[in-house]
This record gives structure tokens, sequence and C-alpha cells, in this order.
């Protein structure tokens, strides 16, 4: 399963965009009430896995007849073939996860020159 495809796995109440350029892939997450020291990400053996948790308290004068916002995002998504955990970089603000996963750099043959 490719990254793509997997975002499509991920709960409705979380929504993602995946965007490519020549040297990277930036995958966006909105996590709502999540803050930098609430997520962790991680990258093994060519699987992204991000777990996210926010608290949430109803007031002292009410209860929650529904609660269906989710505290916990536990997710395990596969990285594209061409991208690498090394040198990625993430930014949270305002509940907005942006993790940027560069692409690895494909070795050439080259003639080198010899005088």
């Amino acid at each position: 399963m490719h990254l793509r495809e997997a975002l499509g796995d991920l709960p409705e109440t979380v929504f993602a965009d995946l965007l490519e350029s020549e040297e990277a892939y930036l995958l966006v997450l909105d996590l709502p009430g999540a803050t930098a020291d609430t997520v962790d990400v991680t990258v093994t053996d060519g699987r992204l896995r991000v777990e996210a948790r926010r608290g949430k308290s109803a007031p002292p004068s009410f209860r929650y007849l529904t609660e269906e916002r989710s505290l916990f995002l536990d997710a395990e998504l596969p990285l594209p073939p061409d991208a690498t955990g090394a040198d990625a970089g993430g930014d949270l603000d305002r509940g907005v996860l942006t993790l940027r996963l560069p692409k690895t750099v494909e070795s050439h043959d080259e003639t080198i020159p010899v005088s």
C-alpha cells in the first residue's frame, strides 16, 4: 500500500494533504488540540508513525451526551519508496502538523574524466 492510499484509511475525523516537489514530500495533518509536547513522529523500516494526544474537558455544569471527538491518533503509514526519514522535519502550528520528508538522492552513473 502506498502513502496516498493509506491516508484514506485514517479516521474520518483526521484530514490530511500530501504534496510533492522535486526534493521532498509534504504531509499535512489536522490535529486540533494537539501540541508539540503531545505529538510523537517516528520513521522506522520505511513506515511513518504519528501518535498524537489532546486534552478535552466539559465545563463543570455540563455532561457529555455524545462524545465523538477522539483524544488519540495512532497512525502508521508507509513512506513513499523514494522518501527518507533522514533530515525530515516537522512543525505544529495551531493544530496543523506539517511533516517534510526528503526524497532520497538517486545515484547516477557518471563518467569521471581522467587526464
